[in-house]
């Protein structure tokens, strides 16, 4: 689904994200795999704020198994990023979340991107039901259908 249009509504939380000079590819623009970071950054500082994650002791913890983004706008050093999340889908043991990645105050995504993640036991490392609290925090994300 194209995502190119969501607006900053679509999206119930958002983190800014300073970009750094080293962020910046030969091209003058954030390089790609610098956008996966910004993922990973928005969810799991949520996380960790709310109360859902502890990097060194969660017994239960997320891997990702899938994700992709689209780019439709450049940013570039010393842009800042607000990232905007979202859950498109919760299951038993797996969260989709949708990022998009808007460009100072630009009302539409400059990228947009997903995320998902199988919970699983941290020792064993196999799937997990996802705890309680997490799943609570996970609920104030969830998108409404014609938006996901």
């Amino acid at each position: 689904m194209d995502r190119k249009h969501d607006t900053r509504a679509a999206y119930p939380h958002f983190q800014t994200i300073p970009t750094r000079w080293m962020d910046n590819d030969a091209y003058g623009h954030v390089n790609n795999v610098v956008y996966y970071s910004y993922f990973d950054t928005v969810v799991n500082q949520y996380l960790i704020e709310n109360g859902a994650l502890d990097i060194e002791t969660s017994p239960v913890i997320g891997l990702v198994v899938d994700t992709g983004c689209s780019y439709y706008a450049p940013v570039s050093f010393p842009d800042r990023v607000e990232a905007g999340l979202r859950v498109a889908r919760l299951g038993t043991s797996s969260v989709r979340y949708e990022v998009g990645l808007f460009r100072n105050d630009d009302p539409t995504p400059a990228a947009c991107g997903h995320f998902v993640h199988v919970y699983v036991d941290r020792e064993t490392r196999r799937p997990a039901a996802l705890p309680e609290t997490l799943r609570a925090v996970l609920e104030r994300l969830v998108a409404p259908a014609e938006t996901a």
